[in-house]
């Protein structure tokens, strides 16, 4: 990763090699599809990790998980490390406790963990404001648990306050930087970013990273704001307009890149 920062348009099209993907290797991928068809080589590693807290560390926040009337799920890490903890701490979460789900994927991971009734359990299609109506609903009737990792509440958090519900922050997880030493003298054509935490995560293992002829993809408005914020060229974007994804915007660029 041993690289020169510059804004060097002309290397901008030149032919991709390697990629390295800063996520986990899943089982099946579109990915694997772009390897072959191109001829790349594609790396993953992950740049981030989530590291849940034990018993002994969540107890010093003094909360007690059944408590609560209400929980509300922001992902399906908040589901693990929620219910990780109960059964860490004994803890039984009541039949008629209501689950407020960011979306309909986070509501269905919940079933993995409790009897899934549509009366108790609620799901959004994006953002808080989705679940606006149901929250507001049973707003005097319950008190909310929101679980967080160390990053904080954020949206919904901001959004309870505003609206005077009875809640309460448990933070029961952390995004933790992975050790990236190894890669120190690989260099990569293109790296690809999921998160602005990957970001932090890529000057946290390399202070003096410079770019050159890497080039950078980046994912969502907040990933590209970081990549651009550091000083980065931002090569390959997604989502776009008829670019949905990453594989997509990737595809196009090599469509250009690795023509023959």
């Amino acid at each position: 990763m041993e690289v020169t920062k510059g804004k060097v348009m002309e290397e901008t099209y030149k032919k991709v090699k390697s990629i390295l993907v800063s996520q986990p290797q899943p089982e099946r991928s579109p990915y694997f599809d772009l390897e072959t068809k191109y001829d790349l080589k594609i790396d993953w590693r992950p740049f981030i990790y989530v590291e849940g807290l034990s018993a002994k560390e969540f107890r010093k926040q003094r909360i007690k998980q059944d408590d609560y009337t209400a929980i509300i799920f922001t992902s399906k890490n908040a589901i693990d490390h929620f219910f990780r903890l109960c059964e860490d701490m004994r803890v039984k979460m009541p039949q008629d406790t209501k689950y407020f789900c960011k979306t309909e994927a986070v509501a269905n991971y919940l079933q993995k963990f409790i009897v899934y009734r549509k009366r108790k359990v609620f799901a959004g299609v994006r953002s808080v404001l989705d679940l606006k109506p149901a929250m507001m609903k049973h707003k005097e009737k319950e008190k909310f648990l929101l679980p967080t990792s160390n990053l904080g509440s954020g949206n919904f958090g901001a959004f309870l306050e505003e609206n005077g519900f009875d809640w309460k922050q448990a933070m029961m997880y952390q995004t933790v930087t992975s050790d990236l030493s190894d890669l120190k003298n690989i260099y990569y054509d293109i790296i690809v970013f999921f998160s602005p935490l990957d970001i932090k995560a890529l000057y946290e293992n390399f202070p003096d990273f410079k770019q050159s002829a890497t080039r950078i993809a980046g994912f969502g408005k907040s990933t590209t704001s970081a990549i651009e914020g550091n000083g980065l060229l931002l090569n390959i974007q997604a989502p776009a307009p008829n670019v949905p994804s990453m594989t997509t915007a990737l595809e196009n660029y090599l469509k250009i890149s690795n023509k023959s």
